[in-house]
This record gives C-alpha cells, structure tokens and sequence, in this order.
C-alpha cells in the first residue's frame, strides 16, 4: 500500500457551487429520505484553505433510512465505505469514486445528532472567527507537511477542533442567555 500526500490548497470560489451541483444530485436520488442537506467542513468556510474535497452533511429523519440511498448513490458515482461504522456507528459514509476520485464526501447521520450538531456549530464558529479560522489552516498546513491521508492526521486535528466546539458552545450558551 503506498501513501497519499495530503493536499491542502488555497481557498477556491468555486467550492460553494460544487456542492450546490452536488446537493443537486443527491437530492433527486434520495431526497424522499432527506431532512437536510448541508455543506461542512473546510470547504464551507469562506477563504479557508483545505484539501480539495466537498464535504456534504445529509440529514435524515430516521438513520435506517440510509439502507435505502446506498444504491442510489452508488449510481451517483459514491462509494458506501461501511467499515467506518465500527468507530462513528451513528454516521454513514460515502466517496465519490466516479468520475474523478475524492471529490465529494457524504457524512449521513441523523438531523438530531450530536454528529450533526457538532459538524454545523463548527462550520458557523469558523465562519464568524476568521483568527480561529487562520489557526485552523496553519495547523492544517503544518500537519500535511507531517502527515500522509489517514487517521494520523484527523487525530493531530483533534484537539484543535474539540478547543473550538468547547469556545463554540459557551459563545452558543452565552447567546441564549442574553
């Protein structure tokens, strides 16, 4: 097995749009299933740099639903990758394989979720804290020199992301207490 550098590229305007083309096309597949769809991760953050791959939250009502949207995804060019389940048994993972490979990611989970929850409180702390979003891209930065695609380099991102949702949670608390 050989190793895959992580790419990590500057911010691309285009990335809004991608996942709009792509919300799309999951919609039409299984949207009869869906609750919602959201895009996350580095990507959904406005100039952030990240690896070149949409992130797309889509919510269900019901996670037995996912049963029924792996074949249609799989038609959409994704790859369901169940053996992720062992670690995150509340999400359902796909990759898009085709046309072009690691594109496009689906993290399925249910829209009441701490998984769904976390992901989106994130993505809005990043977008409304550019100095902690510019920490998060050196770090990224600095750990993609270190590290090859893998667990290694989710787990050196850990701490960093568990310090944001903690100042993301007491800014939230401090909201609803105003």
């Amino acid at each position: 097995m050989f190793l895959v550098p992580i790419e990590i590229i500057d911010h691309d305007a285009t990335w809004p749009r991608q996942f709009e083309e792509e919300k799309r096309r999951i919609l039409a597949a299984i949207g009869r299933y869906v609750a919602a769809v959201e895009h996350v991760g580095s990507t959904a953050v406005p100039g952030l740099a990240a690896k070149p791959i949409i992130d797309i939250l889509v919510g269900l009502r019901s996670l037995a639903d996912a049963t029924h949207c792996i074949n249609p995804l799989t038609g959409l060019g994704y790859e369901y990758v169940p053996e992720f389940e062992a670690e995150l048994p509340e999400r359902r993972y796909f990759r898009r394989v085709v046309p072009r490979p690691r594109t496009h990611h689906i993290h399925m989970v249910e829209t009441t979720s701490e998984f769904w929850r976390r992901q989106l409180l994130f993505r809005d702390y990043l977008r409304a804290h550019l100095e902690d979003a510019r920490a998060y891209e050196a770090l990224k930065r600095g750990l993609a020199s270190r590290f090859e695609v893998g667990r290694d380099y989710a787990a050196a991102k850990s701490v960093f992301i568990s310090a944001i949702l903690d100042k993301a949670d007491r800014a939230s608390t401090v909201t609803k207490n105003s």
